[in-house]
């Protein structure tokens, strides 16, 4: 019987989320919480109504206890911290955290871009460029983490390869081209 209540909170805080009501559905995963405290669904999804709302606070709070309860569940999990610490400026917690979910999965793509701005906001242009181009390998046809890398290769003083970058995204993304010709002045 309580396990038959635990579905029906988990399905009113499905529906509740699905009518955009999340105050309510952060209370029914509270609930969900009640009943199963490591439960990881209940603490993921809190975790990420908490941030919708803007509670980054809290929203860390659940995203902590959930890979402190399960580490190994889930590279999105450790990917979903990095990225709250991030938010939050916490840039060595959320750079340790992105390295953690890339020791799970390596191919998480979003995860060496947040690594990379994360490496980027710390001034450590070489490890950005690492990061970067192993996004851009995992993900070639996506423009951001090539724009990341051509400013980064102009701050680190190598204008040719910004230029080559700007070249490629040229062939996929003009407008991006673009939008990098005009910020930095440069033409391919």
């Amino acid at each position: 019987m309580r396990s038959l209540g635990w579905w029906g909170l988990r399905l009113r805080a499905v529906a509740l989320l699905f009518f955009n009501r999340r105050r309510e559905a952060e209370a029914v995963f509270g609930r969900l919480l009640a009943l199963r405290p490591d439960d990881p669904y209940a603490l993921a999804s809190r975790a990420h109504v908490r941030a919708q709302l803007g509670r980054r606070a809290e929203a860390i709070a659940d995203a902590r206890r959930l890979v402190a309860v399960h580490p190994r569940r889930s590279a999105g999990d450790w990917f979903n911290l990095a990225y709250l610490l991030e938010q939050d400026g916490d840039l060595s917690s959320a750079e340790a955290a992105f390295r953690r979910a890339l020791e799970l999965d390596d191919r998480l793509d979003r995860a060496w871009y947040g690594l990379g701005l994360t490496l980027i906001c710390q001034q450590r242009l070489d490890e950005a460029v690492e990061a970067l181009k192993r996004n851009t390998e995992l993900q070639p046809m996506s423009p951001y983490g090539w724009y990341q890398l051509a400013r980064v290769h102009l701050d680190r003083q190598q204008p040719d390869e910004a230029r080559r970058i700007i070249r490629h995204l040229r062939g996929f993304e003009p407008k991006v081209a673009a939008q990098l010709e005009r910020e930095t002045g440069m033409a391919p």
